[in-house]
């Protein structure tokens, strides 16, 4: 059998070039990783949305960077092919560019994914440059930024008016022009997303930006039918693994109280003359 190859940003600049969708997907666990680079995915991104789904949070802001550490490692250990993203948490790349330089090397130090992914535009054009010029590949996140939703009116829609579309477009090209290998856009008019795709050099994969970008991630969880809080416009369930997992927890439960597990399939035995004797030794 052929060894599996590592997907490298160089193999996924190859596929925008050759017209080759990408698939990528959410994961925060050792489990979960394994399924989904077995299913062939080709990013896997290590979010911060883990708050929400993996740790109960309200929302990204409160994720620590030992947490994304803690969840990055599990999914490093895992994957055999994918491309890993490690998410840098809200304020740690936030206060200067120094702090973003010693974050970013964190997380593709210690957690050893293969890039690391912040939000912003042209005001963090500046710091996306300086981590890739310290050998860190950059993954780009414009548009809706869950991290500031709340500067931008909430999670709407970006980029619907001419000048709101114009700055979006600028955001793209400034990340571009600094090096990204791609980024996100998440939440824009899938006609602006098809003319970002077609002016930047960089990868671009959409989450709410319509079918022209040259990727589309989903959360885990979302697609999967987990999450059962909420499920966004750009959200595709194509399983409902909620109720699947519940009704076997509670199948269990119910044979439990039962006595129907475990049955003989389940359980060890001893030669009948060894329990009487034991039974004798017991005083039963």
């Amino acid at each position: 059998m052929a060894e599996v190859q590592k997907l490298t940003i160089q193999d996924l600049a190859a596929m925008k070039k050759e017209g080759k969708k990408i698939s990528m997907i959410t994961a925060y666990s050792y489990p979960q990783a394994l399924v989904v680079d077995e299913a062939g995915i080709d990013i896997i991104l290590v979010g911060d949305s883990l708050g929400m789904v993996e740790l109960g949070y309200n929302g990204t802001t409160p994720v620590t960077m030992d947490e994304m550490l803690n969840h990055t490692k599990p999914v490093m250990r895992a994957v055999k092919r994918a491309h890993v993203v490690g998410d840098l948490p809200f304020m740690s790349y936030n206060i200067s560019v120094e702090q973003a330089i010693t974050n970013a090397g964190i997380l593709y130090k210690d957690g050893g994914c293969d890039s690391v992914k912040l939000e912003g535009g042209q005001d963090f054009a500046k710091t996306v440059g300086a981590i890739v010029k310290a050998g860190i590949p950059v993954f780009g996140h414009i548009g809706l930024t869950p991290q500031t939703a709340g500067s931008l009116g909430g999670f709407k829609v970006q980029g619907k008016s001419l000048d709101a579309a114009k700055k979006v477009l600028d955001d793209a090209i400034a990340l571009d022009e600094q090096g990204v290998f791609a980024v996100i856009l998440e939440a824009i008019p899938r006609q602006l997303a098809q003319i970002i795709t077609q002016k930047v050099k960089c990868v671009t994969v959409g989450i709410g930006g319509g079918v022209n970008c040259d990727g589309q991630v989903l959360v885990f969880h979302d697609l999967l039918g987990l999450f059962k809080r909420f499920t966004p416009k750009f959200v595709k369930v194509y399983a409902n693994a909620y109720d699947f997992q519940l009704k076997a927890i509670q199948d269990y439960i119910g044979e439990v109280q039962q006595s129907k597990f475990p049955d003989d399939e389940h359980s060890f035995t001893m030669k009948p003359e060894i329990v009487d004797e034991l039974k004798k030794y017991a005083g039963l």
